[in-house]
């Protein structure tokens, strides 16, 4: 399959620049309609007709918070709503924003358009043709052509409220119609869309919303045996269930009956059996503002997409874990209600000191990928606030339960309650200037890590050896995690995946709280940039807690290097490390502990099956290979995966885009074999992640690195591959070789799919179905929104 592209702008900074030149001055030339609409001779339905071109149409970039001007077309609730000019995502905002979460925080289209959101579908009394959705579609009927940048998360983006601000926008950017950047619709899905608009744009039916949010037999038994359990008045019940929900607001639950429906815990004023009537406050632990709230389950029938969706099994398995870890131990305290003051509802250490601190870790191990995923898809899972501070590619461990001493000797918590405060105490107008200036969270989490490092070093004179480091206990724990960051999005998958990290992290439980509450319960995307600011700052000091606990396991005369050598350009002076005054509990016999010690706990410590060292993953005394000089077997093509994976080689050294950071392979005409997919995914070098600003300044393109990963990787797809096997020898010297030239260029053509493409499409299908079919209940739709921003002129 030859899938011809506009690859070579991809990668060419200097071809790039000089396109973005000749298009600001070339005037375009016209181009003849790609169809003529044709009215339907049928009425047709919202459900069945329209929603299907949608989902797989519109909302790959209209479902979030990051859908361009709010338009969020994953339900007909979102449909109805509109748009706004307001951006959520603000990072110099000075007054918190009034919230827009859809179903929460207004539940009427009067009520919409009180908070300045505009309708994009046929006013009432108005022609089809005066609607923003019909203008933007029709838009690119008659200008089809894909050409230029296009930034459809861009800060200057034009938000259109009506026909006349909408024909100057097009008059000025003739190639922005609807779909934005890619090819326009087919024929036949235009017309069903525009005939729909013709005919009043009717949503579902009040029988059709009814079936939508009604919950099927299959799952009633567990929403009641849980609402139940939530809602039970006893104080134990009542604190557990608080404590549930702060932690699974974000989560959507299956109740793993197989109906294939998820869920939503959601804070009401009714109780079970009555109509859900939404508390809708900014964070979990904010005062509901009424006398008792209840815990209930609130039906998603919205289009999941991948981006937000952290399933979270509430099955009869989780309810016994849940009794056993909560319900049945004695309390460190005789259970009772917890008010809703400000400063001690932001502190989880305090709110649910009553709870064991073992009952609190386990749950949260036992759970560790869902908690290490909230803050990697929640609301921070874009820009500044939690991911330019983590490194591309790391891994996770944990501290046992057993040897953790916060959960042995809770006390410590409650002498250091005054150091575990986070920003989110604050509010959401946390003032910019207090967040540059006096950064009193940061500080405080410097002096609990400091008085941590000391109370482990009085305890463990010797050491910390293997055994302090969780294993797992039931088969589908995750003792270790991979976390790869593709620049703005960030991915969390079970096991070690991809090649020795620079950085790894060690985990206990205060730090794990802390990185939950204050990146996820406690933030607020609505909130000015002073929130955000003191958020990433505070952060930026759990990171490195993380990494110390990791290096405390290796030798001590080399944690100082080995830290430094993480935060190149910065004085150590000026970091605040602070290594556990012990030796090492590990005996070590190469000299390279950090490698020795990740494969010790990977091959000889962890108890579960199914985590391993993939292909990508180099021994000690391993170098990366050279391309085969044939190809006949797989073993030949691994080769050659991990020959073009190394740093510095050509391709990733060229490739210095921060839009550029995972691209996915579709691998056709196998022998014997189905179609596959291999995730590329560019592991960038930084000399820090410390610094606040300028981070393209700390990379080294030529310390860049990949990792070939069978399968998928990321929420956004950069850009995709298609590549026949019989080619795959010229793919790879393509890599190994690639100089930015027009014969490079040219021959890279061949197999990347630019998104002007006429055929983008049905690659994009292609991979979606192959996506879900791989991924089963945990699949969504994939986000374009970060498709690569140049078009080919075609």
């Amino acid at each position: 399959m030859n899938a011809k592209g506009g690859i070579g702008r991809f990668f060419s900074g200097a071809t790039a620049l000089f396109l973005l030149l000749l298009y600001g001055c070339a005037k375009p030339i016209p181009q003849p309609p790609a169809y003529a609409f044709e009215p339907p001779t049928r009425q047709l339905d919202y459900l069945a007709d329209v929603e299907p071109i949608l989902v797989k149409r519109c909302v790959v970039c209209h479902s979030c918070y990051n859908s361009p001007c709010q338009l969020k077309l994953s339900s007909w609730d979102g449909l109805d709503r509109g748009a706004s000019k307001e951006k959520i995502y603000n990072a110099g905002r000075l007054k918190t924003m009034d919230p827009s979460r859809l179903l929460v925080d207004a539940h009427s289209t009067a009520e919409w358009r009180e908070k300045g959101f505009f309708g994009v579908t046929p006013e009432e009394g108005r022609s089809y043709t005066d609607s923003v959705l019909y203008l933007l579609l029709d838009h690119k009927r008659i200008s089809p052509d894909v050409r230029g940048e296009y930034f459809s998360e861009a800060s200057d983006l034009t938000c259109s409220e009506n026909k006349d601000e909408l024909a100057k926008f097009l008059k000025k950017h003739p190639n922005r119609g609807m779909p934005f950047g890619f090819p326009p619709l087919k024929q036949e899905d235009f017309n069903t869309v525009v005939g729909w608009l013709s005919q009043g744009a009717p949503g579902p039916s009040p029988e059709q919303q009814a079936a939508l949010e009604a919950i099927p037999e299959s799952d009633l038994r567990l929403v009641e045996v849980w609402e139940a359990f939530l809602n039970n008045p006893d104080p134990k019940h009542q604190v557990t269930a608080r404590y549930l929900y702060e932690h699974l607001f974000l989560a959507h639950i299956t109740f793993e009956t197989g109906s294939n429906q998820f869920y939503e815990l959601v804070r009401s004023t009714t109780g079970p059996g009555q109509a859900i009537d939404i508390v809708a406050t900014v964070r979990p632990y904010d005062d509901p503002g009424t006398e008792r709230v209840y815990y209930r389950f609130r039906k998603i029938y919205s289009t999941i997409v991948y981006k937000t969706h952290m399933v979270f099994p509430l099955g009869d398995a989780q309810y016994q874990r849940t009794r056993e870890l909560f319900i049945e131990p004695d309390w460190a305290e005789v259970p009772h209600p917890v008010g809703y003051d400000k400063i001690v509802s932001a502190n989880p250490f305090i709110v649910f000191e009553q709870i064991p601190a073992r009952s609190r870790y386990s749950w949260l191990l036992d759970n560790a990928r869902y908690i290490i995923m909230t803050f990697i898809r929640g609301p921070v899972c874009k820009g500044q606030v939690a991911l330019d501070v983590i490194e591309d590619h790391f891994w996770v461990m944990f501290v046992d339960p057993d040897h953790d001493l916060s959960v042995k000797y809770p006390g410590f918590l409650k002498l250091h309650f005054e150091d575990l405060r986070m920003p989110g105490e604050e509010g959401s107008d946390y003032k910019l200037i207090k967040s540059l200036i006096e950064d009193d969270h940061y500080q405080l989490a410097i002096d609990f890590y400091q008085a941590r490092q000391q109370f482990y070093s009085a305890h463990y004179p010797d050491g910390y050896d293997m055994q302090t480091l969780w294993k797992g206990e039931k088969p589908d724990d995750d003792p270790v995690l991979t976390v790869f960051r593709h620049f703005d999005s960030a991915s969390v998958h079970r096991g070690v995946l991809g090649n020795l990290p620079k950085t790894a992290w060690v985990v206990d439980y205060p730090l794990l709280e802390r990185i939950y509450y204050a990146l996820v319960a406690g933030f607020d995307i609505y909130g000015t940039a002073g929130h955000q600011l003191s958020t990433r700052i505070y952060m930026d000091a759990l990171r490195i807690e993380g990494e110390s606990y990791f290096l405390d396991y290796m030798p001590q005369q080399s944690r100082q290097e080995t830290m430094a050598s993480w935060y190149l350009r910065i004085d150590p002076k000026d970091l605040p490390y602070h290594p556990a005054a012990i030796p090492a509990g590990i005996r070590y016999s190469t000299d390279e502990p950090k490698r020795e010690l990740l494969e010790r706990v990977v091959k000889d410590h962890i108890l579960v099956s199914g985590i391993g060292f993939d292909k990508n993953y180099l021994a000690a005394g391993q170098s990366y290979p050279e391309l085969p000089a044939q190809y006949e077997t797989t073993e030949d093509y691994i080769q050659a995966f991990i020959a073009v994976a190394a740093p510095g080689v050509s391709f990733f050294r060229h490739v210095n885009d921060h839009n550029a950071n995972v691209a996915w392979v579709r691998i056709t005409n196998i022998p014997g074999r189905e179609d596959e997919v291999i995730s590329m995914v560019v592991d960038r070098w930084h000399d820090n992640v410390r610094d606040l600003f300028f981070e393209s300044s700390f990379l080294d393109p030529s310390r860049d690195r990949a990792d070939f990963i069978k399968g998928f990787v990321s929420s956004y797809p950069n850009y995709f591959f298609v590549v026949n096997a019989s080619d795959l020898p010229d793919f790879f010297e393509i890599l190994d070789s690639y100089d930015g030239s027009e014969v490079y260029q040219q021959r890279l053509e061949r197999y990347g799919i630019n998104r002007s493409e006429n055929t983008f499409w049905d690659h994009y299908d292609w991979f979606q179905a192959a996506f879900s079919e791989q991924e089963k209940q945990d699949a969504g739709v994939v986000d374009l929104n970060r498709y690569f921003y140049l078009a080919r002129d075609r």
